[in-house]
């Protein structure tokens, strides 16, 4: 296939790719590993597509030190890897199980040694199952336990750690986790899992101060966004876009940037005390965003529990997710934050930004994967076009590295550079890993 030419890039702009530490690392009982809530979720009857759960995954845990040759081979600059709280602390609290961190110094020091910087995510969804029973989100002291553990890793991997990132997709963990029903923990509360947003919120504010007394590397929060595309030409549509966008793209940044939380639906604010919104406003160094699509939205019925309806976007390309492909939706995405937040808004990096598709060997185990390829392509120029028009854009990576347990999904979709056959876990880079190394990182 072919691909309009690669525009350049600004010198120092970081390429990565991201991965999460329940999707790919398996080894759940190794080396005194506690349960977290997607371990419970995933063995309980009917919560997962393919009826899987991630105690194997890509035993990435296992095979660390050949995925970092992947990395290498692939010639990107960073690695954005999660840490999983449970193999740091079983049960969430308490002193860091010494091999829970030594996996992660090892990781660390195998991406330094092949030139690669390490960005490290503490909290990608698997909270210790024992602080579920707590409670979990829903209860104030778990934001406290998160600094205790950030202080934790910070101590141990400080000194080598390129970029912190505190929360992945916040938004996600509290609407599918404790909205809806379909992540773990599996609670159905839709706008009384606010206690949820703030919570994770103090979390990350509490985190950052501890991550700056240990650490001198900047501290970033990964959020996904969606642009949204009001259906329809009534208030009430628009009214309902607006809504909609307070709920996904505002809740999760106006505080983070100093605005408090917006006006919403079903934004009880009753848990919020004093201080907690400057602790949240802890000046962040990068703001990482994740894009997948944008979001179709228009008046929902009367007698709905949302103020809103998700509608499908007509006239896009469409994933094994059934997403749209709108490259146009991440260039909005950009420059409609530089304009929201002005001077309040750091430099950004695109933290995740991929395509699942039914990649399948050949007859000579080749992985050809074209429109993946077309996928990044088009992001790509989406993102240079937002820096042409003056937005701070820093890094870009791509999920992910490797096929892998995709949540309530198992292994139904591929979100890979590398395919992975997870019953011999060999690893095969697909033709978008070939076309990324050398159009694009290598041009």
């Amino acid at each position: 296939m072919t691909t309009a030419p690669m525009p350049e890039f600004p010198a120092g702009f970081r390429w990565g790719v991201s991965t999460s530490a329940y999707q790919i690392e398996g080894a759940v009982g190794a080396d005194g590993r506690g349960p977290s809530i997607w371990d419970t979720f995933a063995h309980s009857p009917g919560r997962i597509a393919d009826g899987s759960t991630g105690d194997v995954a890509c035993d990435h845990y296992h095979r660390y030190r050949e995925d970092v040759g992947l990395l290498a081979g692939l010639g990107v600059s960073a690695y954005r890897f999660s840490i999983a709280w449970p193999r740091v602390q079983p049960t969430g609290a308490g002193a860091a199980t010494p091999a829970g961190l030594d996996f992660y110094e090892r990781l660390v020091d195998e991406l330094l040694g092949h030139g690669v910087d390490p960005v490290a995510t503490l909290f990608h969804w698997d909270l210790p199952q024992a602080l579920e029973d707590a409670g979990g989100w829903l209860n104030r002291d778990t934001a406290a336990r998160f600094a205790e553990y950030a202080d934790l890793v910070a101590a141990r991997l400080g000194d080598r750690v390129k970029l912190w990132i505190t929360l992945n997709e916040p938004f996600i963990h509290m609407s599918l986790g404790h909205g809806m029903g379909v992540h773990a923990p599996g609670r159905m509360l839709l706008f009384d899992a606010f206690p949820v947003a703030h919570h994770q919120l103090l979390g990350h504010g509490l985190a950052v101060s501890a991550l700056r007394a240990r650490s001198g590397s900047p501290v970033a929060i990964a959020n996904n966004y969606s642009p949204v595309r009001v259906a329809g030409d009534t208030d009430a549509d628009r009214a309902a876009g607006a809504a909609y966008d307070a709920l996904h793209n505002r809740l999760f940044t106006d505080p983070l940037l100093g605005l408090g939380y917006p006006d919403g639906p079903g934004f009880d604010e009753g848990v919020v005390r004093a201080g907690d919104l400057d602790v949240i406003a802890a000046p962040l160094d990068v703001l990482g965003v994740n894009y997948y699509n944008p979001t179709g939205i228009r008046a929902a019925e009367p007698d709905s529990p949302l103020p809103f309806e998700i509608v499908p976007l007509e006239g896009y390309p469409r994933t094994a997710f059934d997403w749209p492909v709108a490259p146009d939706g991440l260039r909005d995405l950009l420059v409609d934050l530089r304009d929201r937040y002005g001077a309040a808004l750091p430099p950004m990096q695109v933290t995740e930004s991929g395509c699942a598709y039914d990649d399948v060997p050949d007859a000579d185990g080749r992985v050809d994967d074209p429109d993946r390829i077309a996928y990044l392509d088009g992001h790509l120029h989406a993102v240079r076009a937002a820096i042409d028009e003056g937005v701070d854009v820093t890094g870009y990576f791509v999920w992910s590295l490797l096929d892998n347990w995709e949540w309530a999904e198992g292994f139904t979709k591929r979100f890979g550079l590398v395919h992975v056959d997870y019953a011999t876990q060999r690893r095969t880079p697909k033709s978008s890993y070939a076309w990324l190394r050398d159009r694009v990182i290598k041009p």
